[in-house]
């Protein structure tokens, strides 16, 4: 079968693409498509993908390595003349974009997938005209922009950051896994996990980075009786401070880092109540994992959060960065009939951000973007 043409995804790391992209990558493989990678880091095996080249990328904005991925992508599409680009994590999309500039009328149709712009209204004003002048600078070269939240979308639509806007439900949560503790699992998982029947125990699975703000949670747990236990799966460049916080605080024994964690639905199935710190978020897949898992949720009051918590619903909200508000929310949350209550409404919630939700829906917008495009 001849191809419809050439589709290529991009993003800052191959990992990126293998957790959230494949089933997509591998329907436009089906559906007779050419499909081709590039991203920072060494190459994966992806599905549906024919072809993947890695790419300087650097986190830093300002590194040189990014202007010659920018030269790199540029020479690529030209040789390759993809139909369609799709465009994921803010800093591959960027400069990518850059590299669709020179191509003029010759260029790809480009959609932006935006996981989360890290800028809001309460960024500092000299950040946010940075992160906000960049996505005005691309829009002219964006044909779709698919925001994931409610502000994103808003700060999309206000600015014109791309042709044609669309909000979007994420890229669906294979929630197959993701399902609450089955009779006496709960008990048997604690158990295993060395954890206390008796405990109220907090879960916030997440990379550890300032925006994450683990530290503050840290500080909270000080405030909150002996019986609360916190786990905080997952790695980052602020693990280890966060580690030497909570020694210095005494919380040794009530604040656990186990690190990577593959069975993530057996801690969240051991958990009370999936909790969030975060500065800034798109859709989040944690809490998300969590939700489907039964837990309710506390979280900061930002955007992300506010399209998955409805206050006092599925969970509760609390002003970012205060401990005593989060302290305060953790032990309203000590009702047993309380916590039972949102877990189920979270649960029930949350399947509308399923695979099985989103997929048909995503790709008839690709269909759309590939016939309308020129």
């Amino acid at each position: 079968m001849r191809a419809k043409g050439k589709v290529l995804y991009i993003a800052s790391t191959f990992g990126h693409l293998a957790s959230f992209h494949q089933p997509y990558l591998q329907w436009f493989a089906l559906q007779g498509y050419e499909v081709h990678a590039a991203a920072g880091g060494t190459a994966c095996n992806l599905a549906g993908v024919s072809r993947c080249i890695s790419l300087p990328f650097e986190k830093s904005m300002f590194s040189p390595k990014n202007l010659a991925a920018v030269w790199a992508l540029y020479r690529l599409m030209r040789a390759e003349r993809y139909k369609m680009i799709s465009l994921h994590t803010a800093l591959a999309a960027f400069f990518a974009r850059l590299a669709v500039v020179p191509l003029g009328k010759q260029g790809p149709c480009v959609l932006n997938t935006v996981h989360g712009y890290l800028f809001d209204g309460n960024t500092p004003w000299a950040k946010r005209m940075l992160l906000l002048g960049a996505e005005r600078m691309t829009a002219p070269v964006t044909d779709w922009l698919l925001t994931m939240n409610r502000q994103d979308a808003e700060i999309a639509c206000r600015y014109r950051l791309g042709k044609k806007h669309m909000l979007t439900k994420g890229m669906g949560v294979d929630f197959t896994r993701f399902t609450p503790p089955k009779q006496n699992q709960r008990e048997e998982l604690r158990l295993q996990l060395g954890l206390k029947l008796s405990d109220l125990v907090l879960i916030y699975a997440a990379e550890f980075s300032e925006r994450k703000n683990q530290s503050m949670l840290i500080e909270a747990m000080q405030s909150l009786p002996e019986h609360v236990v916190l786990l905080l799966p997952g790695q980052g460049k602020t693990r280890e401070a966060c580690r030497m916080q909570a020694g210095k605080a005494g919380l040794t024994d009530r604040i656990r880092f186990p690190g990577f964690v593959r069975d993530m639905e057996n801690w969240y199935r051991a958990s009370d109540i999936c909790v969030s710190s975060s500065r800034i978020e798109g859709l989040p897949f944690n809490m998300m994992e969590a939700m489907a898992c039964g837990l309710p949720v506390v979280a900061s009051d930002i955007k992300g959060h506010q399209d998955l918590v409805c206050d006092k619903e599925n969970g509760l909200l609390y002003p970012f960065g205060d401990a005593q508000a989060f302290v305060n929310a953790v032990q309203r949350m000590q009702d047993e009939n309380m916590r039972q209550r949102m877990g189920e409404a979270a649960r029930r919630f949350v399947q509308q951000f399923g695979i099985t939700e989103v997929f048909p829906e995503l790709t008839s917008l690709y269909e759309k973007a590939a016939k309308d495009f020129r």
